[in-house]
């Protein structure tokens, strides 16, 4: 069964040298764990997705650049998450700021084509039903 996720979730980019914690902003008003409850709708960049180290999708046009200077050597770069739409597919049925909650199952991809998922979803009591 999936697990709810929170704030302080431990992700993963498939592009990413490292992983990175998911931040969900205390503004939510459900808590598991004493940690607020995040929806698919937390995936700004920097804003709760942090970077992963450095990037080495070659989509991604600070790499691209950088390879080419290297004379075709893959050059990874500092990531900076480029994701603009929502974790997919959520938890229909369990709202949380009217909006499906996040789970530790979901996917997030990256415009630089990389795909987002989550190690650990930041607690281990509460599971869905």
């Amino acid at each position: 069964m999936a697990m709810y996720v929170c704030n302080g979730a431990m992700l993963q980019c498939s592009f990413g040298a490292a992983p990175s914690s998911l931040i969900v902003l205390p503004d939510k008003r459900v808590l598991v764990s004493n940690q607020p409850v995040a929806s698919i709708m937390d995936f700004k960049p920097i804003v709760n997705i942090a970077p992963f180290g450095v990037c080495s999708s070659i989509t991604n046009p600070t790499v691209a650049s950088a390879t080419s200077a290297a004379l075709g050597v893959l050059t990874p770069m500092p990531c900076v998450p480029a994701t603009v739409a929502p974790w997919i597919p959520g938890k229909p049925n369990v709202m949380h700021s009217n909006q499906p909650a996040l789970m530790d199952d979901c996917n997030l991809l990256c415009t630089w084509l990389g795909n987002i998922t989550i190690n650990f979803g930041g607690q281990a009591t509460t599971q869905t039903g």
